[in-house]
C-alpha cells in the first residue's frame, strides 16, 4: 500500500511522533493506522514524543578518550532530573553517545543546526556531480535531494546509525532511552578532537579503530 503524506500527517497528529517515525510505522504495518499507532507505542516513540517538549536542564558532561589519547570527545546530554542523571543507565547511555561521536565524527547534533549556506553549497556540488554523470535535467533535482539526505546521515549525529546496532539511528536510541526512564533526554552539544587534525601527517583512520573497539566490547 502506498503511504501518502496525508496518512503520515494523520498519524503524527494522533501520536505526536516525528514525520519519519510515522512514515516508518505506516510502512512497517502496511498502512494500517491502528497498527501503526501500536507499533509506535511498542517502540516507545509515541510516549517519547509527548515528553520531547519538557524541559531537560539536568544531565552530565562526559568524555571518551580513544586508546593512546588520539581521539577525545566531550559531550553534554541533558535529562529532567538530577536523580536520573546519576543513574548508571543514563551514564552508560551518555558514554555510548560519546563513543559514537568518536567513531563516526559527526559535525552537528541535528540537521536543523547545519548552516543554510553549507546546505546550499553541498546541494550545488551534488547537482554538478549529477549533471557530470549525464543525468537528465528532469531527475537531477530529485537525485540531489536524495544524496543530500544521505549527506545529513553522515554529518548529523541523530541521523547516524548506532555503531553498536546499525539497525537503529541515534535518534531512535534516544527515544528508546526516553521511554525507559520516563524523562525527556536531549543531546545538547559536543566537541571532538583528533590528534594532529588539520596538520600534515601520515594517514590514520582512527575512527575505524574506535568502531572496531566498540564492536569488541
Amino acid at each position: 500500500m502506498a503511504i501518502t503524506a496525508a496518512m503520515v500527517k494523520e498519524l503524527r497528529e494522533k501520536t505526536g511522533a516525528g514525520m519519519m517515525d510515522c512514515k516508518k510505522a505506516l510502512t512497517e504495518t502496511g498502512g494500517d493506522m491502528e497498527k501503526a499507532i501500536e507499533w509506535l507505542r511498542e517502540k516507545g516513540i509515541a510516549n517519547a514524543a509527548k515528553k520531547a517538549g519538557r524541559i531537560a536542564a539536568e544531565g552530565v558532561v562526559d568524555s571518551y578518550i580513544h586508546a593512546g589519547g588520539r581521539i577525545g570527545v566531550l559531550v553534554e546530554v541533558n535529562c529532567e532530573t538530577d536523580f536520573v542523571a546519576k543513574t548508571d543507565e543514563f551514564k552508560s547511555f551518555v558514554k555510548d553517545i560519546a563513543m559514537q561521536i568518536a567513531a563516526m565524527a559527526p559535525k552537528y547534533v541535528r540537521r536543523e543546526e547545519v548552516p543554510a549556506e553549507e546546505i546550499e553549497k553541498e546541494r550545488e556540488i551534488l547537482r554538478q556531480q549529477a549533471l557530470a554523470e549525464g543525468k537528465p535535467e528532469n531527475i537531477v533535482d530529485k537525485m540531489v535531494e536524495g544524496r543530500l539526505s544521505k549527506h545529513f546521515k553522515e554529518i548529523c549525529l541523530l541521523e547516524q546509525p548506532f555503531v553498536k546496532d546499525s539497525d537503529k539511528t541515534i535518534d531512535e536510541l534516544v527515544k528508546e532511552q526516553i521511554a525507559k526512564i520516563g524523562e525527556n533526554i536531549s543531546i545538547r552539544r559536543f566537541v571532538r578532537y583528533e590528534m594532529g587534525e588539520g596538520l600534515e601527517k601520515r594517514e590514520d583512520n582512527f575512527a575505524e579503530e574506535v568502531m572496531a573497539q566498540v564492536k569488541k566490547g
